[in-house]
């Protein structure tokens, strides 16, 4: 295959929107204080099986991509940034792209089945497997992928639910961190993940509307369903229950350190959170947020910072044995 068709498969994979994935990072960071000391063999063991979940989730998110583009193909061309991605402007010829698409779904099954044999070489963290399905790693990946293949043909039209699917490929992300690595998931994992991308998705949606403006349904049908004053109210709800869960987790979390040391991270998540409201309502930002996170220069030192804050807290404070 030619190397400039490859660049095009690449690109059609959105490696922008990559940093999603890293979620599935988030049972490793949250859990490590409690299994094993960090720098140990034990625990780059468990680093390297969470990168390979987050290549895993690479691939599968790939897939989706073209799912999605080849479904929308028609309608993105009449989208001022998406017509240019390589299936809207013709770049990439549709038959080509059904055939990369069958691949990298083939790949990643294979690559998730094959991550999760490897990881029963590993005794598990807790002494015994948290998750009772055999193969817990390939069934999240599983059911992410026919998520977002139930959304790409058929939930994307349904209004509200549209961005719970956002938000539930968010959720599953965090769960194959968990089941990788066989740590128990939190029920805050659940509660802070689940509104954080309630509210990213919303913005979304927002976005798409101020910038198409009155080609918004020729684009996306459902966005006749919203208004950007309905969708301010719904950020504005998700944007306060989030910040509200976030505190209470940093003080009530059992994993965490009985100081409340994490409460020093407080700052950040507020101004994360108030940062991207800028870029929604002033910049108009909002509809990659991947994208603006790495972009936005503020807001990627805050989530460095943020980052470097919790893992400090919970390897200094955290307890390890």
């Amino acid at each position: 295959m030619p190397c400039g068709m490859l660049k095009l498969i690449l690109k059609e994979m959105r490696p922008r929107q990559w940093p999603k994935n890293f979620f599935v990072f988030l049972p490793l960071i949250f859990t490590v204080s409690q299994y094993w000391r960090p720098f140990t063999p034990t625990m780059w063991v468990f680093l390297g099986l969470t990168l390979g979940a987050f290549f895993v989730f690479c691939l599968a998110s790939g897939f989706v991509y073209f799912v999605n583009d080849l479904v929308d193909v028609d309608k993105d061309r009449a989208h001022p940034r998406k017509r240019t991605r390589p299936i809207a402007s013709g770049a990439l010829p549709e038959n080509i792209a059904r055939v990369t698409a069958v691949v990298l779904l083939l790949l990643t099954l294979a690559s998730a089945i094959a991550l999760d044999a490897f990881s029963q070489t590993f005794p598990y963290p807790a002494g015994e497997p948290i998750f009772a399905l055999p193969y817990a790693f390939t069934v999240v990946t599983v059911v992410y992928l026919l998520l977002q293949i139930a959304y790409s043909f058929y939930l994307k039209h349904i209004v509200i639910i549209d961005v719970f699917c956002i938000a539930g490929g968010f959720v599953l992300r965090a769960v194959a961190g968990a089941a990788i690595i066989q740590v128990p998931v939190s029920p805050w994992l659940y509660v802070l993940t689940t509104l954080l991308s309630l509210f990213i998705g919303f913005a979304k949606r927002r976005n798409e509307i101020v910038i198409l403006e009155d080609n918004a349904k020729n684009h996306r049908a459902i966005l006749e369903e919203y208004s950007p004053q309905l969708l301010d109210q719904m950020i504005t709800i998700t944007m306060a229950c989030t910040a509200i869960a976030y505190f209470l987790y940093t003080f009530t979390a059992e994993n965490l350190p009985k100081n409340h040391a994490m409460m020093l991270t407080i700052p950040f998540a507020l101004y994360g959170i108030f940062r991207y409201m800028y870029l929604i309502y002033i910049k108009n930002e909002g509809g990659s947020p991947e994208e603006a996170l790495l972009r936005d220069r503020p807001l990627l030192i805050d989530a460095l910072l943020w980052g470097a804050t919790v893992v400090i807290i919970l390897y200094v404070f955290g307890g390890a044995n």
